[in-house]
């Protein structure tokens, strides 16, 4: 049985998603998970494209043991030497270099011949493998380009040194017989002398159909993100393709390297992180995968859970277990179940995390593993202060105007405010404004429930917009409006350190 390749783009092409950029520390954190997932590859960014996007891929070269860090790099010589210098420190490193092979982006797009763009691609993956052993290089646009010119630009880059060469399907528009004849050509084109990868955006639905019919013709690694997010519509999602190769192993003869059991919690993680919200009836990670409403499902599933379902919930690391911990648990109670749920926090983190939890306890009959979730993911990706709350009380109702009385710590000093508003969560972001003197706009607000319950504890997000900086902020607490202050201040924080 072959073993495919995971590569993990959720930091490099997922990030691309409108509204999901992430920071450093919220990068790091990814990529942690991504290594107990147990990806082959992470992306880890666009190094030369920000200052920001460049410190994110060198520490998780730093820091994050257990996966090959790649760089992405344009067919450029300052793309490929700012992307070795981010990776450099990385036990296992890759530089991953692209440059467009299709008539269409050539002659629009990059305005060179298909000469010029072979020699640069050539001359680029000479380049890189000097300074790495492990190049990928990928034709952009590969579906739309003719089969004979790609596969010229294919023999003459793993000539030139790539190990991997990668074809994307860059606009979703190959169909899985298509692409699958595609790479069978590739394949016996350059045979064992490169593994061939695949990139597959999801335009027309078709990203996950058309990365197994790849598999199924030779590719020997998959590129994809976590929830399917990305450019557009999306990419190839990563708990769908491995969960089919287990699933029909004995149709595909493939298997990954992914510990299953972490596709739950890393799909959450990326959801809370980027506030992109999976849907309901998506496989594998919707709420409604596992869910059966039929009177004839549930009639059979009561007497074998195999009669309508193929995946044990298990087996991707679902679990709705209670946390028997309350007000009166321990710290040994708490940190023995955070190790339980697979966290591994610094002693300062963990006493925070302990002191909320706590608080939580005091709020809530009971405790369950999402809300332990949410309070430790709120202290890993934790922002500098430059504003916190102190106090915030309401007033409201049918006859009475909402009123949000706030006391808020501003660089060292604590500050109140009293406002009114349409509703109460309108009258304490008018009293934060008012405090802060912020010139934001409030471009996005979103609320959830993490559990069940009118106990529930509470998630909010807004997307704060300020001289064209976008940062979504986030907040937690039983109190809605509560967790509504801490998103809209935890914004104002990461505003704050963007113009620093």
């Amino acid at each position: 049985m072959r073993t495919i390749k995971i590569f993990d783009t959720t930091l490099r092409d997922g990030e691309q998603s409108p509204g999901a950029s992430m920071n450093v520390e919220e990068k790091i954190q990814v990529a942690k998970q991504l290594v107990k997932l147990g990806v082959d590859i992470i992306e880890a960014g666009f190094p030369i494209a920000s200052p920001g996007d460049f410190d994110a891929v060198r520490r998780i070269a730093e820091e994050v043991q257990g996966a090959t860090i790649a760089g992405l790099a344009r067919a450029r010589e300052e793309d490929i030497r700012r992307a070795f210098e981010a990776i450099k420190d990385a036990p296992h490193r890759r530089i991953h270099t692209f440059h467009s092979t299709s008539d269409i982006h050539l002659k629009y797009q990059f305005r060179v011949s298909r000469e010029e763009a072979l020699k640069r691609s050539v001359e680029m993956v000479r380049l890189a493998r000097h300074l790495v052993e492990d190049v990928e290089f990928s034709p952009m646009d590969a579906t739309r380009t003719e089969l004979p010119y790609l596969l010229d630009v294919v023999e003459a880059v793993i000539d030139a040194g790539a190990s991997t060469v990668n074809i994307p399907d860059t606009v979703g528009y190959t169909t899985p017989d298509e692409f699958g004849s595609m790479i069978r050509a590739i394949k016996e084109r350059i045979g064992d002398r490169a593994v061939i990868s695949v990139h597959c955006h999801n335009d027309l639905g078709l990203a996950v159909a058309n990365s197994l019919a790849a598999v199924v013709n030779g590719a020997g690694q998959v590129e994809c993100t976590v929830n399917g997010i990305g450019e557009r519509a999306g990419n190839c999602s990563v708990e769908e393709v491995v969960m089919a190769l287990r699933t029909r192993g004995d149709f595909y003869n493939a298997r990954t390297n992914i510990t299953t059991k972490e596709i739950i919690r890393t799909s959450r993680l990326i959801t809370r992180i980027t506030g992109i919200a999976v849907q309901p009836n998506k496989a594998i990670v919707g709420a409604n995968a596992f869910a059966h409403e039929s009177g004839i499902h549930q009639d059979g599933l009561l007497k074998e859970k195999m009669t309508y379902e193929i995946i044990r919930p298990e087996d991707i690391g679902l679990h709705r277990t209670e946390l028997v911990l309350g007000k009166h648990s321990g710290r040994h109670a708490f940190k023995t179940r955070l190790r339980e749920l697979g966290y591994d926090l610094s002693p300062e983190e963990i006493e925070t995390a302990f002191e909320k939890f706590k608080h939580l306890a005091d709020q809530k009959k009971n405790i369950f593993d999402e809300d332990i979730g949410a309070l430790v993911s709120e202290e890993v990706a934790k922002t500098p202060e430059i504003y916190s709350l102190v106090d915030l009380s309401l007033s409201c109702g049918t006859s009475v105007k909402p009123t949000a009385a706030l006391k808020l710590k501003m660089h060292g000093e604590i500050f109140d405010r009293v406002e009114h508003g349409d509703g109460p969560v309108d009258a304490v972001y008018k009293a934060l404004v008012a405090l802060t003197k912020t010139q934001s706009n409030l471009l996005k607000f979103e609320v959830k429930s993490i559990t069940g319950g009118t106990d529930a504890l509470g998630e909010v997000f807004v997307t704060l917009g300020e001289d064209g900086k976008t940062v979504r902020g986030h907040g937690a607490d039983t109190d809605i409006i509560v967790a509504a202050a801490r998103a809209y201040i935890n914004a104002l924080n990461k505003l704050a350190v963007r113009k620093k």
